[in-house]
């Protein structure tokens, strides 16, 4: 599979920062509802603060509106919440080659089911990575976390996924190929239900928790509910030690803003329903406890309720 043009739906933070990288090997186009930060693209560039505080300008296309492309394009990545994976397939199914393909790194659990739903399932890969940005300002994204991006593959002698693993390594983002999906989400899954509530309720930057013990008991707790979970699934984890690999990244990503914790300072909806609340959910069906991930949802739920009447 040669890979000529990609679309990177959804492209805030994340997606900005993956496109940049992209735009060295590929024809890439940004596709973000926010129409300042696709404007500001446009005029001036994507500038991009590295882990080295030094900003750099990249030139490429940004879209606030779908429908004003036309395709084909090869590759699809999604980087849109959860709640919008059935209109980011909907959009990709539109634009992409009939041989093209859609990449999911979102959160949270049922994205490859929905684009394999929309798209059918050999063009529908799922991956995970441990890259952190944050949005500073429309057109200006800041390199918050460094760390490796995963693939799964669609079956063992899979050309497709092979393709999209050495065009990400050809832009400079660390990417290795993996057999088990279920593997890989649930591995990233338990990341989030570690960081990303806490983060947001408390609006502190990643490597707090790792360094706070008050915060670290609650993270080791929600973390703990989660792995009982997956394990109940009979999931097979990537890390021998999830809370060990969870302060990992808390640390490798110190001053990364968590996604939930952009969400809330900007009013918007989170993902929580599917991380900590899949957590929940799941347990359930499962005859499990999850008493901190009930609390972490339902107080971001009451975060996301009070937003407008909020005092300054």
């Amino acid at each position: 599979m040669t890979i000529m043009r990609i679309a990177v739906i959804g492209a805030g933070a994340m997606g900005s920062l993956f496109g940049s990288r992209l735009a060295a090997v590929a024809p890439v186009v940004l596709v973000n509802h926010r129409k300042a930060h696709s404007d500001a693209i446009n005029a001036e560039g994507l500038v991009v603060e590295g882990l080295d505080g030094l900003r750099r300008v990249h030139r490429l296309a940004a879209v606030s509106d779908p429908h004003t492309l036309s395709g084909p394009f090869d590759l699809a990545i999604i980087f849109t919440k959860s709640g919008q994976t059935r209109a980011a397939a909907a959009t990709a199914a539109r634009l992409l080659a009939p041989a093209g393909v859609a990449l999911s790194l979102q959160n949270g659990l049922g994205n490859r089911e929905v684009l394999a739903e929309v798209l059918g399932a050999g063009r529908a890969l799922v991956g995970v990575t441990a890259q952190g940005a944050t949005l500073v300002g429309p057109g200006r994204v800041r390199h918050a976390g460094d760390g490796p991006t995963w693939i799964a593959r669609l079956g063992p002698d899979d050309r497709v996924a092979a393709a999209v693993c050495s065009l990400f390594n050809a832009a400079g983002i660390q990417t290795e190929l993996a057999d088990d999906p279920d593997r890989l989400v649930w591995g990233k899954l338990i990341v989030n239900v570690g960081i990303n509530a806490l983060a947001a309720l408390l609006r502190v930057p990643n490597g707090v928790l790792a360094a706070e013990p008050a915060c670290e008991r609650l993270m080791a707790q929600a973390v703990a509910e989660a792995v009982a979970v997956a394990h109940a699934r009979g999931i097979d984890l990537p890390y021998p030690d999830p809370l060990a690999h969870v302060r990992a990244v808390c640390r490798r990503t110190a001053e990364n803003r968590a996604s939930m914790l952009q969400d809330v300072l900007r009013g918007a909806p989170t993902e929580v329903a599917v991380i900590n609340g899949a957590i929940v959910r799941l347990a359930g069906e499962l005859g499990l406890a999850a008493p901190c991930n009930t609390f972490l949802t339902t107080l971001i739920a009451a975060l996301e309720a009070t937003a407008a009447s909020r005092c300054s």
